[in-house]
């Protein structure tokens, strides 16, 4: 007989946790758009995304400064930089990365440059956000979000 073993879910890749329906701005998005969508304290990063899905930037919050015109464009703001992931990056290291820089929130990206999804990072650092939690406290306050289809299918072995 050999020693029991307990089932265990190892999720080894950042698309395995990544939400697949964030938020998005277009890229002609003004700062009051920016402003509207942080109105909502569970958003943490705007992603704002060209037609053909590829992420133009991304803004957190301190990007803004408070001066900044209302009708400034958003893609004036934000960077990539530190701030997107692939989806077949090791999830165990981009946590650790987040933990490390006090970050919550990374966008994730295919070889190509487009938006795949967002890894986020639950307040209390144990865990990630998932599709089916939004939706469930998105209906609980209320707010009945259009139906949600995944971004894109980052494909097996990513």
């Amino acid at each position: 007989m050999g020693t029991p073993t307990c089932e265990t879910t190892v999720q080894n890749r950042v698309a395995e946790v990544m939400v697949t329906c964030p938020k998005t701005l277009e890229p002609d998005s003004r700062v009051e758009d920016l402003r509207s969508l942080f109105d909502d304290d569970h958003v943490h990063m705007a992603l704002v995304v060209a037609a053909d899905g590829r992420l133009i930037t991304t803004i957190e919050r301190p990007d803004i400064h408070e001066a900044a015109s209302h009708s400034a464009a958003v893609t004036e703001f934000g960077t990539l930089v530190g701030r997107t992931v692939p989806a077949s990056y090791p999830l165990d290291a981009a946590t650790s990365a987040m933990k490390i820089e006090a970050r919550r929130r990374l966008a994730v990206v295919d070889d190509f440059g487009r938006l795949l999804g967002l890894l986020c990072l639950k307040r209390d650092g144990n865990g990630y956000c998932s599709n089916e939690g939004i939706r469930a406290r998105a209906h609980s306050a209320g707010v009945h979000p259009p139906q949600v289809v995944a971004m894109s299918d980052p494909g097996p072995g990513t």
